[in-house]
């Protein structure tokens, strides 16, 4: 049996429990950037399934905005106040 992808495992995790891109990236030994990366394939993958990605957009920790044009990324600060303490997405497979 061939070995399983990266984005199989990512979409396997991601099944099991919800995951942010450092634990991704921790898990996988890939940068958070790249788990985001395959976080949006794994999302187009399920396309025509019964599977979706749900996603908990990035917060500011000091505000609260959430409201962020791409849900799909790691924002260096707030637009709103400026903050830099942002709290990363998460994502699940349900």
């Amino acid at each position: 049996m061939p070995e399983r992808t990266t984005r199989e495992r990512i979409a396997d995790a991601l099944r099991e429990e919800p995951a942010t891109p450092s634990s991704l990236a921790t898990e996988f030994a890939i940068t958070a950037h790249a788990a985001l990366r395959h976080v949006e394939h794994v999302a187009k993958s399920l396309d025509g399934t019964d599977d979706e990605l749900l996603v908990r957009p990035p917060e500011c920790e000091e505000c609260g905005f959430n409201d962020f044009d791409d849900p799909l990324n790691l924002p260096s600060r707030c637009p709103e106040c400026k903050h830099e303490g942002i709290e990363e997405p998460a994502f699940k497979i349900a």
